[in-house]
């Protein structure tokens, strides 16, 4: 078997480089730092990668080994903020319409390099914890939760439409 020589993932500003799905973007959000502490901005229109407004936020938690998803909205884009622990982030591509159809892609995001993640709706996405403690991140999504008529659509974790079913992941105790 021949070795495969990686490709670029990171500009020169440290941003990740996400062209693998359309629509997807992960924006890093760098801490100030202060001898009173950080603050990390978690969401900025001023950024310019969501022109919808803020509508609703919630914060969810995730215990080790815990794995949420597969989901995808029909009428919404999640804005999801990792606040800490180690969360193995994969997204899949269902839109036939898309340049990026049935693409897969896998990222891990921590309080090391927190992100703002921006998915784009008809794109289902998972996040498993990989990490040791409980882990969590908020979400900004575009439309707020309806309870009467959720826009959640769901896939067991191993499925016969997503290839990919979390067993590549590290250990809970890497």
């Amino acid at each position: 078997m021949k070795p495969r020589k990686d490709v670029q993932k990171i500009t020169r500003n440290r941003e990740v480089i996400r062209n693998d799905i359309e629509g997807l973007i992960v924006k890093k959000c760098d801490p100030v730092v202060d001898p009173r502490g950080e603050l990390t901005e978690a969401y900025n229109p001023n950024w310019g990668i969501s022109e919808i407004p803020l509508v609703y936020a919630y914060y969810a938690t995730l215990r080790p080994g815990v794995i949420k998803g597969w989901v995808m909205h029909k009428l919404q884009d999640d804005r999801i903020f990792v606040l800490n622990g180690v969360q193995h982030w994969a997204f899949f591509d269902a839109r036939s319409t898309s340049s990026t159809y049935k693409n897969l892609v896998k990222i891990t995001i921590s309080e090391r390099n927190r992100s703002l993640i921006i998915i784009p709706k008809m794109v289902f996405h998972a996040v498993k914890n990989v990490g040791s403690n409980d882990t969590m991140f908020i979400n900004h999504p575009t439309k707020a939760y309806d309870r009467k008529n959720p826009d959640k659509y769901r896939l067991p974790v191993k499925n016969d439409l997503i290839p990919y079913d979390f067993s590549d992941t590290l250990p809970n105790n890497y």
